[in-house]
């Protein structure tokens, strides 16, 4: 009997830690509200891929090791201090015949402490590192804006694929809406003998057809917003509900298209001006290879030395140095020749490099804007086609209600108006893409 109370005791603290501990487990593994977006618009989800993309951090961690390595560089003008500490025990002290006798020269027991201190007066490679710090520093900058540009590119991109996705969705569950009462009152007409099985059969098709084009659409759309999840850096099981004014984005496709290309302005043009006076820097490096290395040494020597090693540190015969010390190699085989050519070189190749990105720029901006204005074109098209699409659907259903048009005219009619109101979405997320190209080859997108 005390077993099955102790039993049923052990039973019930179980099922109360349970209780305790389960939901902050489950907690635990659910993504926190911090790290969700509470209201998914464009402006925040291009926000949170710059903050939360790992793109993007890799590229933080990798300016934040570049300004390590600049400190580890610039400490060699710091002074250089070092200590050594020897203790040495002679079992045959070596022994040298002076005058016919044999004289031992030390002692068995010796040890030494030694500080030392060395200061670069003129060192190229310390020097390299200040004249070229602010550079390196603002050539990790600059990568790291590139991967945010790339993001948030990427981030708008998806963001309106899956807007689109869902416009469709939404215009076909219309259809469907009227697909639905299309096919009722066919089959009202055809039990009232009124028509044969052809309407209702049609309308049975074209209803089976917007079911199919539905579940196609919601399957993409599961896969495209993973996509952008994936683009943004966000937690894969936490729910992700774009938000968005389809009258807003209408506003946004407007683009001034006089507008020049501008080199300075594009980070890939900007990354190859800073590799460029980085490279400039390296030629004057390797020009200092025929300047001498310069600087100061000083120590202090503490030196115990005894025969019995319990009376080792009683007596210490100090020394102490100071001196300048200049260093230069008078012959390599023409290394540094060599390597001054090589420098030289490498600024010719990044100059060609900005010809060729200066040519590639314009050829881009050209190829955008072709595209946003063709884009432009279609997209007013279409809306114009839409509302035509609207108002012909609207008059012939009218008449085939008051038994004027046959139903075949309907069934066309809904196929020609479901086809330009996806035609029109489409229309407008290629035309806001190709916005946001041109945007790009002018490089007005900059964090």
């Amino acid at each position: 009997m005390n077993k099955l109370n102790a039993l049923a005791q052990h039973k019930w603290k179980v099922i109360i830690l349970s209780f305790l501990v389960l939901p902050h487990w489950l907690q635990a593994q659910q993504p926190t509200n911090d790290s969700l977006l509470q209201e998914a618009t464009l402006e925040n989800v291009v926000r949170y891929a710059i903050k939360n993309q790992p793109a993007v951090q890799k590229a933080l961690i990798n300016e934040a090791i570049t300004e390590t390595t600049i400190k580890g560089k610039l400490a060699d003008w710091y002074p250089q201090l070092n200590a050594a500490y020897n203790l040495q025990h002679n079992f045959k002290v070596q022994t040298a015949v002076i005058g016919g006798n044999p004289v031992k020269l030390g002692v068995d027991n010796t040890s030494a402490v030694q500080f030392t201190a060395t200061q670069n007066i003129f060192n190229r490679d310390a020097l390299l590192a200040s004249q070229t710090a602010g550079d390196v520093r603002k050539y990790a900058k600059q990568n790291t804006g590139a991967s945010k540009i790339d993001v948030a590119v990427a981030a708008s991109k998806a963001f309106y694929d899956v807007l689109t996705t869902k416009q469709q969705i939404r215009t076909t569950g219309e259809d469907i809406n009227r697909l639905e009462r299309s096919l009722r009152d066919a089959t009202y007409q055809y039990q009232a003998g009124v028509t044969d099985k052809t309407d209702y059969k049609r309308a049975t098709i074209a209803l089976n057809n917007a079911k199919a084009l539905l579940k196609t659409n919601e399957e993409l759309l599961k896969a495209k917003i993973e996509y952008l999840k994936a683009v943004m850096g966000y937690p894969a099981p936490a729910p992700l509900d774009i938000k968005y004014d389809t009258l807003e984005m209408e506003n946004q496709i407007v683009l001034d298209t006089l507008q020049a290309t501008n080199y300075a302005s594009r980070i890939e043009y900007q990354l190859l001006e800073t590799n460029l006076k980085l490279q400039q820097a390296n030629l004057k490096y390797n020009k200092w290879s025929f300047i001498p290395n310069v600087s100061a040494n000083g120590a202090y020597n503490l030196n115990f030395q005894n025969d019995k090693f319990s009376k080792l540190y009683n007596t210490n015969y100090p020394n102490a140095f100071a001196n300048l010390t200049v260093s230069v190699p008078i012959f390599q085989g023409g290394k540094r020749i060599q390597n001054i050519r090589n420098a030289e070189l490498q600024i010719n190749l990044i100059e060609a490099d900005m010809r060729d990105l200066r040519n590639s720029i314009n050829a881009e901006y050209a190829q955008a804007l072709a595209s946003y204005k063709a884009s432009l074109a279609s997209y007013l098209a279409l809306k114009e086609n839409l509302d035509l699409a609207q108002e012909v659907y609207d008059v012939i259903n009218l008449q085939y209600r008051s038994g004027v048009k046959t139903y075949l005219e309907v069934i066309t009619s809904e196929t020609d108006l479901r086809t330009a109101r996806i035609n029109y979405y489409n229309a407008l997320y290629q035309l806001l893409s190709a916005k946001i190209d041109v945007q790009k080859a002018l490089g007005q997108f900059n964090y």
